[in-house]
């Protein structure tokens, strides 16, 4: 399989059915009431962890999902039929980032984590529900709400407990291979690694504990520069950040191994500040091919990794190959990962994260490392009622907050129509009157035209075209946003609902406090409205 670890990707999560708009008609039932029924919600797109996957591949040869739009609803009734929700799962470790890469909208790094990345819509409400005792017989619905799309990006550390690091050739890949299942290309030349190898490793394998496990990622080999793009090791310097502390592998064949070791760790100092920060164990490989007497030599270069307390050791000779020393190696690693698993608990703990009920990273008791309490654990367990759930759909949002803002004016041309009508009695007396002092010259043609037009429509020809300002006006609030969305402007009973909740919602009362008048423009949602004030 390819191997993928950054990807640009659009969700479109599924619309809301359209409520219906239907009455009653049953034989000896003359008038019946409204009876459509409410649209079902949208699926929406949720991400799943998966830790049998190390790769985002799938993502990079399919730039856009989509979920199932919910179904419009029908008479009688009747509610459409919910939108399955699209689960999509990734690898443990994908970040979750908003499109131009400012905010991270979520760090997935634990088992069967969930993140909703794009909610479905609701469905619109059917005219049914909209009865009362000044509107019993609602001809409108509403449609339903557009599923929310976004474009994010998504990169992968890969999680691991320890990440091995080391020069191309140290031994890397022969490593991982002795003491997990992996079994990575191995050959007797530089850059044979060109993708992240993640191994698990079980102590049973060596005779510890049975229920103990850890795991290691082993990057492609470092040179100088690699922090500058050099070489291929810099692409996935990435996936050792999350690991608990490095396994530094040197190939003990080589000359000058201190400087082997200052050249890598000056590249991690080089690319992160928090990596080169990171607990090493120094390995020396391929004891195999090297003589007994020369270990004190290479002790004597890395004495600051070397403790009076053999068990506190950082320095270790192995043979990847034979497996000379791996039994030793394992041990520490192991004892190592489960003290730092035990000081991350107590500062979750402190933190108030397992209390919390919305942190979306420990839905699931399984998520939690193996040395955690039972009685913890059980504390975390979702009530049987709740524990099948997939996504919280709330309907209207509760936050009626909004901002008002004045953001344009526009000149208005109104023409008056010209209505011409039957004239009254008086009037014809009066337009016999005009008629004769045109004949006596007291009166021209074009003053009679103009006077007659004027006591016809009621206004002087010059005074047909009314010039006037209007203010524009937006609204911006997450209801009364949603609300318009799912109105059809189309219909002037739906747009009169909208005006209501208007009123409703003091957004009157705040449009006149800011200088509106009616006819000023209100835009709301990208729609256009104009005020009322009663």
């Amino acid at each position: 399989m390819n191997f993928c670890d950054e990807t640009t990707v659009v969700f479109k999560a599924g619309s809301g059915g359209g409520g219906a708009i239907s009455f009653r008609r049953e034989k000896f039932i003359s008038r019946g009431g409204p009876d459509g029924g409410n649209g079902g919600g949208g699926g929406a797109i949720i991400l799943r962890t998966n830790p049998n996957i190390n790769t985002l591949v799938e993502f990079n040869t399919r730039k856009q999902f989509k979920a199932e739009s919910g179904e419009s609803g029908a008479k009688r009734n009747r509610q459409g039929k919910n939108g399955e929700d699209l689960i999509l799962e990734v690898p443990l470790g994908t970040m979750v980032i908003n499109e131009d890469g400012t905010e991270l909208l979520a760090d997935l790094k634990y088992r069967n984590q969930e993140y909703v990345v794009a909610k479905g819509g609701i469905g619109g409400k059917g005219n049914a529900n909209f009865v009362s005792s000044v509107r019993q017989a609602p001809a409108f619905a509403e449609l339903g709400e557009p599923g929310k799309e976004v474009t994010v990006n998504l990169e992968l550390k890969l999680v691991a407990d320890v990440g091995i690091i080391g020069l191309p050739s140290a031994g890397k890949s022969t490593l991982i291979a002795h003491i997990s299942a992996v079994k990575p290309k191995i050959a007797a030349y530089h850059f044979t690694t060109l993708t992240p190898n993640l191994g698990v490793v079980d102590m049973k394998q060596w005779h510890g504990d049975p229920n103990s496990s850890f795991t290691v990622v082993d990057i492609p080999g470092l040179i100088e520069g690699a922090a500058e793009g050099k070489g291929l090791g810099h692409e996935f310097l990435r996936h050792v950040g999350r690991a608990k502390f490095l396994i530094h592998l040197i190939d003990g064949s080589l000359d000058d191994l201190r400087e082997k070791l200052d050249t890598i760790n000056k590249e991690l100092t080089s690319y992160s500040k928090d990596l080169a920060k990171k607990d090493q164990i120094v390995v020396i490989n391929k004891t195999d091919i090297l003589i007994p007497e020369i270990y004190p030599e290479i002790e004597a270069q890395f004495k600051e990794f070397i403790h009076k307390d053999k068990k506190k050791n950082r320095l270790f000779l192995i043979s990847a190959v034979t497996g000379e020393g791996l039994k030793e190696l394992m041990f520490a690693i192991w004892e190592r990962v489960r003290h730092q698993r035990t000081k991350e608990q107590d500062a979750l703990e402190l933190e108030g994260k397992f209390g919390d009920p919305d942190c979306p990273e420990f839905k699931e008791s399984d998520q939690l490392p193996n040395q955690f309490s039972e009685q913890f654990k059980k504390s975390l367990t979702p009530d049987k009622e709740t524990e099948n759930y997939k996504v919280f759909r709330p309907n209207f949002s509760d936050n009626r907050n909004f901002t008002i803002k004045l953001i344009d004016k526009e000149e208005v041309k109104e023409e008056k129509q010209e209505k011409g009508h039957r004239l009254t009695h008086k009037q014809r007396l009066k337009k016999q009157e005009l008629k004769e002092e045109m004949q006596y010259g007291e009166l021209s043609e074009e003053e009679y035209e103009e006077t007659i037009y004027e006591l016809k429509h009621g206004f002087k020809k010059g005074e047909r075209v009314n010039t006037y300002t209007r203010n524009i006006f937006e609204v911006d609030g997450r209801r009364i946003n949603q609300l318009v969305i799912m109105t059809d402007t189309n219909n002037e009973e739906a747009v009169d609902r909208i005006h209501d909740i208007i009123k409703k919602h003091d957004i009157a009362k705040a449009l006149i406090k800011n200088g509106a008048r009616p006819g000023d423009v209100i835009i709301i949602a990208e729609k256009r409205f104009y005020f009322r004030s009663n």
